[in-house]
C-alpha cells in the first residue's frame, strides 16, 4: 500500500476545519494561556488530524494533548461500524500520524479504540479544552458529552461538531439535552460548532463579544436559549488565523492565490516557544521579522 505524500501544507490535509472554527480554536487556546489557566487538550474523533494539527500549536511545556479515535479498530456495534465504513473507509491511524507529524516533531498520546476508553486513559478535571467529533449516533454522542464533562476543568471549554448538520440529528439531541438537563452553558455556536462550558460562561462571553466587535469579517448577534445568552456568529467570510507551517525543510512555498483561499498565511510557528507564538499573533510584523533576525544572528 503505497502512502499519501506528506502535506506540505496546511491547506492539503483533508478535513472539516472551518475558518470561523479555526479563528475560535485560537482564541480560546490563546486566551486560556493568557488568564493563567493551564490544563490538557483531547479531542475525541481525529479523521486525519486538521484540527488536531492546528490545536497542538498552543500546547505549553507540561501540558498533554491526547487524541482518540478507532482509526482500523472494529466499531462496537453494527449501526457504529455501518456508519464509520460509510463515512471513514479509507481513515487510518497511519495517515493520521503521517500528517501530524508533517507539523509537529512529536505525536500527541494516540488512544486507538472506542471513545469510552477515554474514562480511564485521561485523568478527571485535566483538561482546559475538549473537542469531541466522533460518531454521529445519539447515544454515543451523549456518552462523549458526559466525557468531556468529567475531564474538563471549571473553566474549560467544550466544543462539539455536527451540532446542527441535517445528517447527525443525534448530535444535535444529544447536545441541547447537554444544555437543557446537563448542565451545559452555552457561549457560541457557528455554522459547525457549538462550544460550551460546564463553568461560568459570562466573563468568556463577555470577552468573546468585545472580540468580535472588534473584527469586521465575522457577523454575530446574541439570542436567549434555555434562559441563557447564545453568542451566533456567522463566519462565512472569516479570515483565519495564520496556518502551522510544515516541518519539511523543502515544503514548496505557497502560491499567493492558494494562501488566500484558506485567509491565512502558513503559521511558522514550530520550534518557537508560546511567548513567541503569542508576539506573532500581538505584535506588528516588522516587529516580529526584526526579533526574529536578531535570534538567528
Amino acid at each position: 500500500m503505497t502512502s499519501a505524500p506528506a502535506p506540505a501544507r496546511f491547506r492539503d490535509v483533508p478535513g472539516w476545519f472551518f475558518p470561523a472554527d479555526q479563528v475560535l480554536f485560537d482564541w480560546f487556546l490563546t486566551r486560556q494561556h493568557a488568564r493563567g489557566e493551564r490544563g490538557d487538550l483531547l479531542e475525541i474523533g481525529v479523521y486525519l488530524g486538521k484540527s488536531a494539527i492546528f490545536s497542538g500549536c498552543y500546547l505549553a511545556e507540561g501540558e498533554r494533548f491526547t487524541v482518540c479515535d478507532l482509526f482500523d479498530s472494529p466499531a462496537e456495534d453494527r449501526s457504529n461500524s455501518a456508519e464509520m465504513a460509510k463515512s471513514y473507509a479509507t481513515l487510518t491511524r497511519r495517515a493520521f500520524e503521517a500528517n501530524y507529524l508533517a507539523f509537529h516533531e512529536r505525536l500527541p498520546r494516540v488512544v486507538q479504540g472506542l471513545s469510552s476508553l477515554v474514562a480511564t486513559e485521561v485523568p478527571d478535571a485535566a483538561c482546559r479544552f475538549v473537542h469531541v467529533d466522533a460518531s454521529h449516533l445519539y447515544d454515543h454522542v451523549r456518552g462523549d458529552i458526559l466525557q468531556a464533562r468529567a475531564k474538563l476543568l471549571p473553566y474549560g471549554i467544550v466544543a462539539l461538531d455536527d451540532f446542527r448538520a441535517e445528517h447527525c440529528p443525534g448530535v444535535a439531541a444529544a447536545t441541547w439535552e447537554a444544555v437543557t438537563s446537563g448542565g451545559l452553558r452555552p457561549v457560541c455556536v457557528t455554522g459547525t460548532k457549538f462550544y460550551g462550558t460546564w463553568g461560568d460562561p459570562e466573563p468568556v462571553r463577555d470577552e468573546l463579544l468585545g472580540m468580535l466587535g472588534s473584527r469586521r469579517d465575522l457577523w454575530h448577534e446574541v439570542q436567549s436559549v434555555a434562559g441563557q445568552r447564545l453568542i451566533r456568529i456567522d463566519g462565512k467570510k472569516a479570515d483565519a488565523p495564520r496556518h502551522p507551517a510544515a516541518l519539511r525543510v523543502d515544503a514548496p512555498a505557497p502560491h499567493p492565490a492558494s494562501a488566500a483561499g484558506d485567509g491565512a498565511a502558513e503559521r511558522p510557528d514550530r520550534g518557537r516557544s508560546l511567548a513567541g507564538r503569542l508576539a506573532a499573533r500581538t505584535l506588528p510584523g516588522t516587529v516580529v521579522r526584526a526579533l526574529a533576525g536578531r535570534a538567528r544572528r
